[in-house]
């Protein structure tokens, strides 16, 4: 399978609010529509975790903050540019996304991805996808496609073949809490 498949099986899932293993620019996720409340109950169910702990959205370009952030801390920009790692930033006043994914305070995570399979198939799909590691809640996430249980891979409505033979060490994204004032606290890096 190629690249275009699988961009067009991805969407086709996307679209029908079903679930994706997909890989991203840190570690192999299961995904799905971001503003589909049912889809992201199904992540959740997945996974066995609870909702009280949020998951992360992305993005493919800045210029889209503004539509599911209610005011974007200007320092937003230079922050982004100056971190070379994937970066997710927890952002205040979240709106326009599925409910379970804003947390009780208001926040949302959110990464703009560098990943072209990523950066694609969201520009394609118009929507921001959600992103969690691919494993059981309390597991360690997979780093490589073939850490990835049979107990995930069976349970998501497709699997891109994308990447799959990739064996380069990939590591989650370094998380910050941007305040809406442009203060910020790195809570993993």
């Amino acid at each position: 399978m190629n690249f275009e498949d699988d961009i067009q099986k991805s969407l086709k899932v996307l679209q029908e609010g079903g679930i994706l293993l997909y890989p991203t620019d840190t570690i192999w996720g299961i995904g799905c529509d971001a503003t589909n409340t049912e889809a992201v109950r199904k992540i959740y169910s997945i996974k066995s975790r609870t909702e009280a702990k949020s998951l992360i959205i992305l993005l493919d370009h800045i210029d889209k903050l503004e539509i599911y952030i209610k005011k974007v801390p200007d320092i937003t920009g230079d922050l982004l540019a100056s971190i070379t790692n994937p970066v997710t930033i927890i952002y205040s006043n979240a709106r326009k996304l599925a409910a379970n994914l804003i947390a009780p305070d208001g926040t949302v995570a959110i990464r703009i991805v560098k990943d072209d399979f990523c950066a694609e198939l969201i520009s394609r799909f118009g929507k921001p996808i959600v992103s969690t590691s691919a494993n059981i809640s309390g597991f360690d996430p997979p780093i490589v496609f073939s850490q990835i249980v049979d107990e995930i891979k069976s349970a998501v409505d497709y699997t891109v073949t994308y990447k799959q033979d990739y064996f380069t060490r990939s590591k989650p994204s370094t998380i910050i809490r941007l305040r809406d004032d442009g203060m910020y606290t790195i809570i993993r890096d």
